[in-house]
């Protein structure tokens, strides 16, 4: 998912009227894409190696995050300014979908393996289009159109339906909960791009956001019977680790990148993401894919990147912050947990 940043990316510097080359106008924000991919890219690992229940875990990945954003937060507000109340809370609102969406995803991660939970966490491409489509009257262009069915076709190879090896025990179970977890994030970024301000603060809005997802994950975790306020030590450090290395680090450092890089570029560089997590959960968990769940997950990454190409271009320097009326803007399309 595309996050906002502060400011538009400067034009490339002349030399003699001549423009500098457009690698390295670029350089600097993809290398902070692949960083922050980098750096989610292990976050279903970790949540199979706490080993807590989802709404444990959806709580925790969360407010252990807060301090270190409050800390961000309070330094960006003494820059910017403040944030006016109907935005915070708009922002906070908007971040009860974002719990809703860790909460599910980590019961996708347990159902269905670390791996293929993280692809499945990649579609609200398709779910951002159609409610666009249906709310908005935004009518789709054709590559999503295209898009729509390998995306489908690809889920149900990656998900281990079609007589591959499913990765986990409940791979009809897991495949539903991913589904889930990418409507969720669609929610929750529509609403927090049309309701959370001007985009200029960055930690402040992730702030308020991971607020109101701890508080969702908190009350959905105690109505599921889910919720462990006393986690073992060893759970607790890999749940800080998961604060800390994706909610925070990788979170920021793709919001500051992204809204810098064409649409398209941001689409096929945040695709690391899910790349990554197939490997390491082959490696750290002995999660190994079939190869029909290969071939899965490439027409998953290939309908993402195709969907991205529907992007309309954002006149505002934030993406999924922007003001403007429509709900699909460069880079709303990927998912970054």
């Amino acid at each position: 998912m595309e996050r906002a940043a502060p400011g538009v990316s400067a034009p490339a510097p002349t030399v003699g009227g001549t423009h500098a080359p457009p690698a390295r106008k670029f350089s600097a924000p993809v290398a902070l894409a692949l960083i922050g991919s980098a750096c989610t890219s292990s976050s279903a690992i970790v949540v199979r190696l706490a080993g807590q229940a989802a709404g444990t875990t959806g709580f925790y990945r969360c407010a252990l995050a807060v301090p270190g954003l409050a800390l961000l937060a309070g330094i960006e507000s003494r820059r910017l300014g403040g944030r006016a109340s109907r935005d915070r809370l708009a922002a906070a609102g908007a971040g009860v979908f974002l719990g809703v969406d860790l909460v599910l995803w980590a019961h996708s991660i347990y159902d269905v393996g670390a791996g293929v939970a993280t692809v499945l966490g990649n579609l609200q491409v398709i779910f951002v289009a159609a409610i666009a489509w249906v709310v908005m009257r935004e009518r789709p262009q054709r590559d999503l159109l295209i898009a729509l069915p390998v995306v489908a076709a690809g889920v149900v190879l990656v998900g281990g339906l079609a007589g591959g090896a499913a990765a986990g025990d409940r791979p009809l179970a897991g495949v539903s909960f991913g589904v889930a977890t990418s409507l969720s994030y669609a929610l929750f970024i529509i609403l927090l791009r049309r309701t959370a301000g001007n985009g200029r603060h960055v930690a402040g809005v992730l702030l308020d956001a991971t607020v109101g997802a701890a508080l969702a994950a908190l009350v959905l975790g105690a109505v599921l019977g889910e919720m462990k306020f006393s986690p073992p030590l060893g759970a607790l450090g890999w749940l800080a680790v998961l604060a800390l290395t994706s909610q925070t680090i990788g979170w920021l450092l793709i919001t500051s990148a992204l809204p810098r890089l064409p649409a398209v570029v941001s689409a096929l560089l945040l695709l690391f993401q899910p790349a990554c997590s197939l490997v390491l959960a082959a490696v750290v968990l002995s999660e190994v894919p079939g190869a029909l769940q290969v071939l899965g997950a490439v027409m998953v990454c290939c309908g993402v990147l195709l969907g991205a190409r529907t992007g309309r271009p954002a006149r505002a320097p934030a993406v999924w912050l922007d003001q403007s009326h429509s709900l699909l803007g460069p880079g709303a399309v990927v998912a970054e947990r």
